[in-house]
């Protein structure tokens, strides 16, 4: 409901393709700045309050865009100051919530809980823009009043969670070579861990590249109000067509785990993801359009669910969070530098020719990891 939001907010505001761009400059920039520390603070500290506290700096980033909404201010540079905190708060929270999953469940049980929690939060996702872009025809100040809501509703719901242990077998298993003392070289072991296991590297860096250049999630507001003409409820449905079939694939994952194949399936979930964001890019037909976006979004759970399975499952807990802040400084390098990839490239080609480029470029990165990585290409099982 917020990126809706603050999407169509900034776009309203600018008419400017290149301020979509830098919404997701100004989030990763602080992100990756902080995340490492964000990754030690997850392992020698509480993941629960680290959690808590984020998100309570959320809510009040939240409040200040509502403040911001309501006072009728014409720039845009306060919400890019707001969405630049959330990238610093970010950094700290995701690498706690990565780590604190595995922590729940006992090891055997794990996949099913990836493809349980894939499937709440593709609900979210699909829920979150439609709600978003109908409550958005009653004003910006009514989304982030609701999200407001929502966030406080979430700092209650994690503080109620219980003290993190990581599971015997967890604890048993072999970890890196120790680093030498020093909060530094503890800051970096988690990188030492992910360049030294071939694996785990190629996942990530997979996610990385594929998206950087494959994503068009920015500029949705461009084909929603200029492409397609759908208005602001029709750029809901379209941020919401991904979350639907990565909903569907999450949800059938979980009935019908990948026992065998695994390297296949991630390859050719992100090949597919590359196809359709071509596919959405020719297209000037709504229903084509929301097509697209469907079967991409079916492409990319499943990649998202291997590559979740295996670095978790791969990394010793005691260095779990500096390795989940890695994981999400290439997630949020796909996600937010893809967003400003995305709003340069259309400011030089045009929208539709840089969701083009993005789409042919992401089946470049699938062939070329394929032989950069062949062990990849050759897993079979996850566990």
């Amino acid at each position: 409901m917020l990126a809706v939001a603050v999407g169509w907010q900034v776009y309203a505001l600018t008419h400017d393709p290149l301020a979509l761009g830098l919404v997701g400059l100004s989030e990763f920039l602080p992100f990756l700045c902080l995340v490492m520390v964000g990754g030690h603070v997850a392992d020698h500290a509480d993941r629960r309050n680290v959690l808590v506290i984020a998100w309570s700096i959320e809510a009040l980033c939240i409040g200040a865009l509502l403040w911001f909404t309501l006072a009728g201010a014409r720039v845009v540079w306060p919400i890019y100051l707001v969405i630049a905190t959330f990238g610093s708060t970010r950094a700290f929270y995701a690498p706690s919530m990565q780590a604190l999953v595995p922590t729940l469940v006992p090891r055997e049980e794990f996949p099913l809980a990836v493809s349980l929690n894939s499937t709440l939060f593709q609900i979210a996702v699909i829920t979150g823009p439609m709600l978003g872009g109908v409550l958005f025809l009653l004003g910006p100040a009514v989304v982030f009043g609701v999200c407001l809501g929502l966030f406080v509703l979430t700092v209650l719901l994690t503080a109620s969670l219980g003290r993190h242990r990581a599971q015997p077998q967890e604890a048993e298993a072999s970890a890196p070579e120790s680093a030498p003392a020093g909060t530094g070289h503890q800051l970096l072991e988690g990188l030492r861990y992910v360049l030294h296991q071939r694996l785990v590297l190629g996942v990530i860096s997979l996610d990385l590249f594929a998206v950087l250049f494959g994503g068009a999630t920015a500029l949705l507001p461009i084909f929603a109000a200029e492409v397609l003409h759908i208005g602001p409820a029709g750029l809901g449905l379209l941020r919401t067509a991904p979350g639907v079939g990565a909903a569907l694939t999450a949800g059938l994952l979980t009935l019908r785990p990948i026992n065998r194949h695994a390297g296949v399936y991630m390859f050719g979930g992100v090949a597919v993801f590359g196809l359709c964001t071509i596919v959405f890019g020719l297209s000037r037909n709504v229903y084509l359009s929301l097509a697209a976006l469907f079967v991409l979004g079916c492409g990319d759970m499943l990649s998202i669910y291997v590559r979740g399975i295996l670095v978790q499952l791969n990394t010793p807990d005691a260095i779990r969070g500096r390795v989940s802040a890695i994981n999400s400084m290439f997630i949020g390098g796909s996600n937010e530098l893809g967003e400003f990839e995305s709003g340069v490239t259309a400011r030089w080609f045009g929208a539709v020719r840089a969701v083009l480029l993005g789409g042919v470029l992401t089946l470049a990165v699938v062939g070329s990891w394929i032989g950069l990585f062949p062990q990849l290409r050759r897993l079979d099982r996850l566990r």
